[in-house]
């Protein structure tokens, strides 16, 4: 039967884009570069952070009825990449009234706090979203996710958008299909064959523009369980909520990122070192050496997406980075870990440029580095690979202080490169505390 529904959804999908692809073809004449022009149309730039606590019902048969996290959220938009929150992906096809994404989104799995470092399941999950302009405040989704073992499923969503002054409301409606091995794991806990199955959920997210760029975002959604999951022995309940709550910081409401900026590009590149050491103790002066002098190399490119913050000149960047994890006596092999943030920078003017930096987002490790291990290991956590990412950063401009045009925006700088669970209050981090902190000298470059 799982087949039987995997390949209707197939060709329902297939079906929804050869219509599509012959709507636009009507439309206007398919050609490479009428597929290039529709992609780089002009589409609104956007970028916020936003740190959210979400507060979820837990559906399965234990003593606790609900669990809390706290989310940092990101958004940015340029071009045909897109990072929403909980969701990112990139737009492959773009046309007046439809178009198709690769997409990735966190998914959560609630249950109680106590359970959540040993068994995860929070996760994120990849696929394919069709979605259908159907006028400019609605759209209709279709999607085919997979978690990070396979396990596959399917929404079918429309939502609708009510843009006012100064605040916006987006309600929608979704249907869920499960496939068996995905209802099975996630519903029945691995122990109980459920089998396929759907649900049905309601929802929306309300943003609320309070002065210049801080806003007071919400997000809420109950979703109705059918029948074979509710009635499964893992359930308690026949249905499930959630509810995000927060403040954010977004581009200004019908001021769009402008299309120059005076914040120029940048690279930074950095050799940092690792500490045992907290960050309370990094920033009091007060850290202690590695013994094992485990260290790494990483390459940051800043993309300036604002040349203030709050009409303050605090030029914004949102800053994908790479580090490279170099081999120690105690760390036998070479690794990388992925970085992506949002980091402001603020300007104290001296006989010379003195900069003070901070960066806020997300870090993915391929291994767990022995500096984060060993914390690990004394507090009995499981580690975790994806942890909140954040960097402190001082920095001087050589050009002033060299006196000389050759030097003209290139900084010298001292920074903090900090992995964290966020003190247990997050499962997307695997509800650890502590991680691991390096510091590092870098060169950064404008240009």
């Amino acid at each position: 039967m799982t087949k039987i529904y995997q390949l209707i959804l197939a060709n329902a999908l297939l079906f929804c884009l050869l219509v599509s692809i012959a709507y636009s073809a009507k439309q206007k004449e398919f050609s490479p570069s009428n597929f290039n022009n529709t992609i780089s149309s002009n589409k609104t730039d956007y970028w916020g952070i936003a740190l959210t606590v979400r507060s979820a019902e837990i559906p399965y048969s234990t003593s606790d009825g609900t669990v809390s996290d706290v989310v940092p959220l990101l958004f940015y938009k340029k071009g045909r990449f897109f990072w929403r929150g909980t969701e990112a992906g990139y737009t492959f096809a773009d046309y007046q009234q439809w178009n198709l994404s690769l997409l990735g989104r966190q998914r959560f799995f609630d249950i109680p706090a106590e359970f959540q470092n040993k068994t995860r399941g929070s996760g994120a999950d990849v696929g394919l979203r069709y979605r259908y302009n159907i006028n400019p405040s609605l759209t209709a989704d279709l999607e085919v996710m997979d978690d990070l073992d396979g396990r596959r499923y399917a929404n079918v969503r429309a939502e609708y958008t009510v843009d006012h002054a100064s605040w916006k409301l987006i309600p929608y409606i979704k249907l869920r299909y499960k496939t068996k091995r995905f209802n099975d794991f996630y519903y029945g806990l691995a122990t109980n064959s459920i089998g396929s199955d759907y649900d049905l959920s309601i929802g929306g997210t309300v943003r609320y523009h309070v002065i210049s760029n801080f806003y007071l975002l919400s997000r809420f959604s109950i979703t109705q369980f059918a029948a074979k999951t509710k009635n499964s022995v893992t359930m308690d309940s026949a249905r499930s909520s959630e509810i995000y709550a927060g403040v954010a910081f977004f581009n200004i409401p019908k001021n769009p990122t402008p299309s120059y900026l005076k914040a120029k590009p940048y690279v930074r590149v950095a050799h940092g070192t690792a500490t045992p050491s907290s960050l309370g103790e990094i920033i009091k002066l007060q850290h202690n050496a590695d013994p094992f002098n485990n260290t790494m190399l990483s390459v940051f490119y800043g993309i300036p997406i604002s040349d203030t913050l709050f009409g303050i000149n605090l030029p914004l960047y949102f800053t994908p980075g790479y580090v490279h994890h170099n081999k120690s006596s105690v760390q036998p092999s070479i690794f990388s870990e992925y970085v992506i943030a949002i980091k402001g920078f603020y300007t104290v003017k001296l006989p010379f440029k003195l900069r003070f930096g901070f960066a806020e987002g997300l870090s993915f490790a391929s291994k767990i580095t022995y500096i984060e291990q060993t914390e690990m290991d004394k507090n009995n956590y499981r580690a975790s690979k994806l942890l909140n990412y954040l960097d402190a950063s001082i920095d001087i401009d050589l050009g002033d202080v060299f006196n000389s045009k050759k030097f003209k925006n290139l900084w010298a700088g001292y920074s903090i490169h900090h992995r964290s669970g966020i003190f247990e209050t997050s499962s997307a981090f695997g509800r650890i505390k502590g991680g691991s902190n390096y510091t590092s000298f870098y060169l950064q470059y404008h240009w």
